[in-house]
């Protein structure tokens, strides 16, 4: 008898348990609905296309892991705030191909961290990390970065779809944009002063003659000053593509002694948290590069 009762009080202890789980995980998923979710994107140009995809959902905050100044990532390092914000997202955007180069630290941290890399599936140029300057490539990683929110969010996600398709519709038109000009510009050969262009070069299905790539720590000798000006000179490469802030002293440099025409373009990875600011950018280098070459 003592065996019967026994074995009640255990399977009673077994069912309560249960229930108290089952009551913590209700809660605990009710807690998360109530509060939303978290995304971290790692720098300007994945914090604008998540923005335009998110940016209103009433449950997702979004925070960007670097001012909107920093530029690019190749030598950003993590602050302890960077860790502290890492350590509450619920997901981690990346633009990938290396350019976070960060990565691994992050991730031996936080091991429960959903890392989304926006740059899945897409082709990249050769070890180039700037896919976001290839429309058509950028295209994809908002794609990716749609699937991304609504695997985190599924509750939301035929409001993310339907933002994704308006987003695309806009980069659409900016590509038609392109493709006008490429059809005319084709085969022309440019000089660029950051591998970021080399997108840029191939959506206009330009070639890329010579490259110096200028940052803020970038010392240029002499050498190289008459190497720009050889490469302008042997390949009929009358267009430079520059960015103003590092690229500008050399540019003009050279222009002067080749009479190069300049396209100073924008590389969509400083500037405020307009969620246009990509399609300004964008637009803006089309209206530069038509200029240079004279494209009505």
């Amino acid at each position: 008898m003592k065996h019967k009762y026994g074995f009640v009080t255990f399977l009673l202890i077994v069912v309560a348990f249960a229930g108290y789980c089952f009551t913590v995980l209700y809660v605990g998923s009710r807690e998360k609905e109530e509060e939303g979710y978290f995304v971290v994107t790692s720098f300007y140009p994945m914090y604008i296309a998540a923005e335009n995809i998110a940016g209103q959902a009433e449950n997702v905050t979004l925070a960007n892991l670097s001012e909107p100044q920093t530029g690019c990532m190749h030598d950003y390092q993590l602050t302890p705030e960077d860790m502290k914000l890492l350590s509450q997202a619920d997901l981690f955007i990346i633009n990938g191909g290396g350019i976070e180069n960060f990565l691994s630290k992050v991730a031996k941290s936080y091991p429960n961290l959903k890392i989304l890399d926006a740059s899945e599936d897409v082709e990249l140029l050769e070890e180039n990390s700037h896919v976001w300057m290839s429309i058509k490539r950028h295209k994809k990683q908002v794609e990716n970065i749609t699937r991304g929110l609504c695997e985190l969010d599924e509750g939301n996600r035929g409001y993310y779809e339907e933002q994704k398709e308006a987003y695309l519709m806009e980069l659409s038109k900016l590509e038609e944009e392109q493709e006008e000009i490429r059809r005319k510009v084709q085969g022309e050969s440019i000089i660029s002063f950051h591998e970021a262009y080399h997108y840029l070069a191939e959506d206009y299905g330009l070639t890329v003659a010579f490259t110096l790539d200028l940052d803020e720590e970038r010392q240029v000798s002499a050498g190289e000053v008459a190497e720009v000006i050889s490469a302008l000179k042997d390949n009929d490469s009358p267009v430079i593509f520059a960015e103003e802030l590092y690229g500008s002293e050399m540019a003009e440099m050279v222009k002067k002694e080749a009479d190069a025409a300049v396209c100073y373009l924008d590389t969509i990875l400083r500037g405020d948290y307009n969620p246009h600011s990509y399609l300004q950018g964008m637009e803006e280098n089309i209206r530069v590069i038509k200029e240079a070459y004279g494209v009505e």
